[in-house]
């Protein structure tokens, strides 16, 4: 029988029929879905699941991509460092939006260089569904970590283009800036700024880094921001995605541990970040006798222990705590610290959860400052976001994928926060893990294996034709 429309158009159609009557025209549900789609459905079942087979993910080609983006790099292999506007940053971007090019997307950036590139549907007038992640990477972090969800993503417009399907929905691949907060100190800033932050376009026209170097002199370098009032052009419309979804290694051990090919996430735990400074009087490390001393390092390590504490008060396994940063003055081994500062990171699926540890370590800063006889000179939470939720008809439609693709799957929670977080105030939201070795992220020796990154790009190609078409 002669085709009259590409096969995983068909496939896509048809999958969610769980029942294939040899007369369409006397099955309702099959009329109702050509009426829907404009598409006959007319193949046996046996075809649906050769159709499957169509989508080939080209492995070396992929290995060789991340391969090579990891060379754009401030450190030697096989760490990898790319930080927010830097030389290898703009050259890591050069080459991404080059893949994107010859994948055949239309492709432009904002003014804060998130980057997109699209695929038109045949209804072009619908919002689009889109997919992505990011491509910087802290210092001495590994090649996965983002990566997997920008040239996944790329491949999986590949795969589904090499199958014969055409989009009803356009679909767009974002690649975001700055997902990491390594420079400036502000996670997932291109996401924050595409979900409409007005308070972070003010704070980025003072924002500097540790150079004290401002953000718009960094990103004007860079080739973007021509003028600050720019940043709010990036700002995007709630609704200008019918949905977003994002492919990433599951940065846990989870998946590797139960033999699961598939995270299927459901929601994402909410952030907190906070900056505390402590100061004393300092002094020389042996004239100074102990019942004389303000000691802003002891100050600090106390909070330290205290933010554990507080952690583990919740109860629950889903409340963690991190000071990832904590630094002394003047940092001599013969000095009494006279300033101490600290960065704290907790973060929970519950939000109220959450905010009852901020305040205990809050009254805790307070407390310890008193005892010791130090100044609490700076206690500042610099973003206290809210978890989001998948929206369930997309987490239904990454299930089926799997499903259709043979692999296990399981439902998951993210502890770690992506640019899904802040999309899901854009559009409804879903995220796919894979697996990664022994769950390492963000050290040399992150790694996931090729044929789990080409199952994730499967299923993430499949839901995209599926969403597409809805």
């Amino acid at each position: 029988m002669a085709l009259r429309f590409p096969q995983l158009q068909l496939l896509v159609l048809c999958l969610c029929c769980s029942v294939i009557i040899a007369h369409k025209d006397e099955d309702p549900v099959t009329k109702t879905m050509e009426d829907f789609s404009g598409y006959p459905i007319d193949e046996p079942h046996s075809f649906f699941q050769k159709s499957l087979s169509l989508l080939s993910v080209d492995t070396e080609s992929l290995q060789k991509e991340i391969d090579e983006l990891a060379t754009f790099s401030d450190t030697p292999a096989p760490s990898v460092t790319r930080i927010l506007y830097t030389e290898k940053d703009v050259l890591a971007r050069r080459y991404i939006k080059n893949l994107m090019g010859l994948s055949g997307l239309s492709v432009r950036e904002d003014a804060v260089g998130n980057i997109f590139g699209q695929w038109d549907g045949h209804e072009p007038e619908l919002p689009a569904v889109a997919t992505g992640s990011h491509i910087d990477a802290i210092p001495y972090s590994g090649k996965y970590d983002g990566v997997v969800g920008v040239l996944g993503a790329i491949e999986a417009i590949n795969v589904l283009q090499r199958s014969g399907f055409r989009p009803r929905r356009s679909l767009e691949v974002i690649l975001f800036t700055s997902e990491e907060p390594t420079r400036f100190g502000i996670s997932c800033l291109g996401s924050r700024l595409l979900a409409g932050s007005e308070v972070l376009v003010e704070a980025l026209k003072t924002t500097v880094d540790a150079q004290n170097r401002s953000f718009l002199d960094a990103a004007r370098s860079a080739g973007y921001v021509k003028d600050q009032d720019d940043l709010s052009s990036v700002f995007l419309k709630k609704g200008t995605y019918s949905a977003f979804v994002e492919l990433h290694i599951e940065q846990g051990p989870l998946l590797e541990e139960e033999g699961i090919s598939i995270g299927v996430v459901t929601a994402i735990a909410a952030p907190a970040s906070i900056k505390v400074e402590f100061e004393g009087n300092g002094g020389h490390a042996g004239a100074v006798l102990m019942p004389h001393r303000n000691d802003a390092g002891l100050a600090a390590a106390e909070l330290a222990l205290a933010v554990e504490k507080h952690v583990l008060e919740s109860g629950s396994i889903d409340t963690v705590g991190t000071v990832g940063i904590l630094e002394l003055h003047p940092g001599a081994i013969n000095s009494i610290p006279s300033k101490s500062h600290l960065e704290i990171d907790t973060r929970d699926i519950d939000e109220q959860r959450r905010n009852i540890v901020i305040e205990k370590i809050r009254h805790s800063a307070i407390k310890i400052a008193i005892d010791r006889g130090v100044r609490l000179s700076e206690f500042k939470i610099i973003n206290q976001d809210p978890p989001a939720l998948a929206e369930k008809t997309i987490v239904e439609a990454m299930e089926a994928a799997s499903k259709e693709l043979n692999l296990k799957h399981k439902l998951m929670i993210s502890r770690a926060y992506h640019d899904s977080l802040f999309m899901a105030r854009v559009s409804p939201m879903g995220m796919i893990f894979i697996p990664c070795y022994k769950g390492y992220s963000h050290k040399p020796e992150e790694y996931a294996s090729i044929q789990d990154i080409a199952n994730g790009i499967k299923v993430l190609a499949l839901t995209l034709a599926k969403l597409s078409l809805q």
